[in-house]
């Protein structure tokens, strides 16, 4: 692959990658180093691309693949020697500021599903990322994360009834 099939690449599902990215992440600057990482190794490995097979799902599964060595590979660093975030605080106050009444209750509710987004187990989360964000197809997601496309309907339905029921939990009515 050449730096010109990279770049149709790019322009053709950059921002969806990089909205993948950043769903993986939760981390702007992470995110960005994995949008990067995603294209680099592409660049790097000798792929074919055949536009007829889907090469956003190959890039997609790149990029889940490269985020969960990325994990495995923070972990054993976590385990030898632990570092802790010192940014979370002043993340936390930053995202405090109040506006209008309805414009906060809406922020909030997104926060709110963020939230629970974010607590999800991985298996459950990424497959509502890709569907609900990224518009992929279910066969797309399949191919992706290696499941069956039962096992990934079956996902996206506990994710939504689990969003739905800590939604209702902690008190917001339809």
């Amino acid at each position: 692959m050449d730096a010109r099939e990279i770049e149709k690449c790019i322009d053709e599902f950059g921002t969806d990658i990089y909205r993948f990215c950043l769903k993986l992440c939760m981390d702007k600057s992470e995110a960005e180093d994995l949008y990067q990482q995603t294209f680099l190794k592409a660049l790097e490995m000798e792929w074919t691309l055949d536009w007829e097979q889907n090469p956003k799902a190959l890039f997609f599964s790149l990029t889940h693949n490269l985020w969960k060595s990325n994990r495995r590979k923070q972990a054993r660093r976590n385990m030898i020697a632990p570092c802790s975030n010192l940014d979370d605080e002043a993340e936390a106050v930053l995202h405090s500021e109040e506006s209008i009444e309805e414009s906060y209750l809406q922020e909030e509710l997104i926060s709110e599903v963020n939230r629970i987004i974010e607590a999800l187990p991985e298996k459950i989360r990424i497959p509502l990322t890709l569907f609900y964000l990224s518009n992929c197809s279910v066969e797309q997601i399949s191919t992706i994360i290696k499941k069956p496309p039962g096992t990934v309907k079956s996902r996206l339905f506990k994710g939504r009834s689990l969003i739905k029921k800590r939604l209702e939990e902690a008190g917001y009515e339809k």
